[in-house]
């Protein structure tokens, strides 16, 4: 990992008005405490006027996946959290976990047909949904986030 993530999240380090770098442990009991701070800085700055509620959704649903699936639910593993907001790109999230990555396109739409009954398999869909964009990076151990 490079040892300034925010330095490759395209956004000009001189308009930067929110910059947040976090690394949580690999347990489930970590995720929505991880979540509050970040939003409650999130929110102090302003950075995501009227988006609160889809970014911290979709912060939730993508800290989850990397501490299940990541992790593997294993305490001594982390999961890197990176947070940059600027005025005109809006607000970028990266998270990066320790495991083996995937192929999004092997995830099945959790939308048609049986998949519709199926305990799992929204998380993606879901941040697909509420993020303007999204992108996995280095074998799908990272997700890329962004909010306007």
């Amino acid at each position: 990992m490079p040892s300034d993530p925010i330095s490759s999240c395209e956004f000009d380090s001189n308009k930067l008005i929110l910059r947040l770098n976090m690394t949580i442990q690999g347990s489930v009991a970590e995720v929505t405490p991880a979540v509050d701070r970040i939003m409650a800085v999130v929110q102090d700055m302003h950075c995501a006027k009227g988006k609160g509620n889809e970014i911290e959704l979709a912060l939730q649903e993508a800290l989850a996946n990397a501490v299940v699936h990541g992790c593997e639910e294993d305490p001594s593993r982390n999961v890197q959290v990176c947070v940059a907001c600027d005025e005109a790109r809006g607000m970028l999230i990266i998270i990066r976990d320790p495991g083996p990555g995937f192929d999004p396109k092997d995830i099945p739409s959790p939308v048609s047909g049986e998949n519709l009954y199926a305990e799992g398999g929204r998380g993606i869909y879901l941040i697909n949904q509420l993020m303007d964009e999204v992108h996995y990076e280095k074998g799908g151990t990272e997700i890329w986030m962004r909010k306007q």
